[in-house]
């Protein structure tokens, strides 16, 4: 078995993991591959991007935009990947630095893969491709400058819907628990595939959430009447701004990501650790009220 290690070593603790992912992946004698940006004498150094076609699996160390962008990455060969959370929240990862033991069911197949879909992002302007993308949580469509409200459309089969908010968000199931949730979106079982448009801070009471089949095509066009800038972001990252004659056409992507799971957490008992303090939970003692004891005077 090959292994492709990818760190993000600014998190907290993910220079350590990588010294003890190096000596337990050595000790089952599985070789490791990390990017030739890192010196390691436990890891063999090649390119990044030779990384995803010798591996069979790829493991990430890090937080959830450290899985979303490997993971996109992978889709592309067709490659599994595995991630260790060294972040906030983590819903991506499904080991935690204190799990490493787990590690011995890749060795005897003893897990499964999920395949999460990813949506196709295109924007055209006069009928010329500018831009293609791929997103694994959201595509999202907002105003350069805070509490400015833009006039957004969304044409399904045809049909437009209109919105006057601060923007609108194109979310897969897997970025139903991201910024669509925090704008008042659906949280949505990654097994399913659908659509989900929500709109952020819609000025009218009427616009909700709406959750489309996975086969729906969608354009959007967005415009300013203060002529406010206006940007398209895929996976938090900007891409391109949006003018008045922009499209932007989304549908469900052809690639698929393909998460390892090697434990039996459920995605509904992730949901609920990780919500219940806003950070990982697996594995720590949690303090709770009973537990609490005012200072004495």
């Amino acid at each position: 078995m090959k292994v492709a290690v990818l760190p993000n070593l600014d998190k907290r603790g993910s220079a350590d993991m990588v010294e003890k992912l190096g000596d337990f992946l050595k000790k089952e004698n599985i070789t490791a591959y990390i990017p030739d940006s890192i010196l390691n004498p436990k890891y063999i150094s090649i390119p990044e991007n030779e990384l995803f076609r010798v591996a069979d699996i790829i493991i990430t160390i890090g937080g959830d935009g450290t899985i979303m962008r490997f993971a996109k990455r992978a889709a592309l060969d067709g490659k599994p990947i595995l991630g260790i959370n060294a972040g906030r929240m983590g819903f991506l990862a499904n080991i935690e630095q204190n799990e490493l033991h787990l590690l011995t069911k890749l060795l005897d197949g003893d897990y499964t893969i999920e395949k999460r879909m990813m949506l196709s992002v295109t924007v055209k302007e006069n009928g010329k491709i500018l831009g293609e993308y791929n997103a694994l949580n959201d595509a999202v469509i907002t105003s350069g400058f805070i509490s400015r409200i833009i006039d957004v459309s969304a044409s399904v089969f045809g049909d437009a819907i209109n919105y006057r908010a601060d923007g609108l968000i194109i979310s897969t199931p897997t970025g139903s628990t991201a910024y669509s949730m925090s704008a008042g979106g659906p949280i949505i079982d990654p097994a399913a595939e659908t659509i989900c448009i929500t709109p952020i801070c819609s000025h009218s009471l009427s616009a909700k959430p709406i959750i489309l089949g996975a086969d729906t095509k969608i354009r959007l066009k967005a415009f300013s009447k203060k002529r406010t800038d206006i940007f398209l972001t895929v996976d938090g990252r900007k891409v391109c701004s949006v003018k008045p004659y922009t499209e932007i056409y989304v549908t469900k992507s052809e690639s698929t990501v393909q998460l390892i799971r090697i434990n039996e957490r459920s995605f509904y008992k992730t949901l609920a650790c990780k919500f219940a303090d806003g950070r990982s939970v697996y594995g720590e003692k949690q303090e709770t009220r009973t537990n609490y004891q005012p200072d004495k005077k």
